[in-house]
């Protein structure tokens, strides 16, 4: 394979691309909700096993648009909605328990092995079960795609950068979520008002997948 084969995303083009991915990732949403409030209630270190799961799911998401399979949805719209379905359910189910996260969260620190395991399967859980992110993927990543030139090594490139920025911005989220988190410690109105928060954007997420909003 030449050189020219394998270099064929245009500066323009990689800059634009970048800059849809950061105005994505800079949206209020169950991902960001995710990392913040795990990093904020169980330490960064959670927060960012949660951030390493999304990454994972998001792999698998842009994996599945290289293969096509994404077309499956619109050849099958009730796979589509169970999906959406389930990841509507999980949702809500994290809503709930940010409800009633209290005092035990400080002693999940006691099983770290257990509370990472939990925070990285929430993290692929959360964006795996969201069909419209694999939807994201195979409709964003074909628009930088040049179909006469390797397709495989194209969704590599492209691939890696959408996982890689967005693994970056959920780092950042995290040690921002700790370190406000230190700075409130023990101030139990804010403990409390950001449980409420945090559910109340799983909650929404959750209803807007559910309805099959935008």
């Amino acid at each position: 394979m030449s050189l020219t084969g394998v270099v064929m995303i245009t500066l323009p083009d990689l800059l634009v691309f970048v800059a849809a991915l950061t105005a994505v990732y800079l949206l209020p949403g169950p991902d960001m909700a995710l990392v913040l409030s795990t990093s904020a209630f169980r330490g960064p270190g959670s927060g960012l096993l949660a951030a390493l799961g999304l990454a994972i799911s998001r792999s698998v998401h842009v994996t599945l648009s290289a293969l096509g399979l994404a077309a499956l949805f619109h050849a099958h719209p009730l796979l589509f909605d169970a999906v959406r379905w389930l990841g509507a359910a999980y949702l809500l189910l994290l809503a709930w328990r940010m409800l009633r996260a209290g005092e035990t969260d400080q002693s999940a620190g006691r099983n770290e092995a257990g509370a990472g395991w939990r925070a990285m399967r929430s993290g692929v859980m959360t964006n795996l079960l969201n069909p419209k992110a694999l939807m994201f993927c195979a409709f964003l990543l074909p628009q930088f795609i040049a179909t006469q030139r390797d397709l495989a090594t194209q969704y590599l490139i492209l691939g890696s950068i959408l996982v890689g920025l967005g693994l970056l911005f959920d780092v950042v989220y995290a040690f921002a979520a700790a370190s406000l988190a230190r700075r409130f410690a023990g101030a139990g109105p804010v403990r409390r008002a950001s449980k409420l928060l945090f559910s109340g954007v799983f909650g929404v997420a959750a209803l807007r997948l559910a309805v099959g909003g935008n």
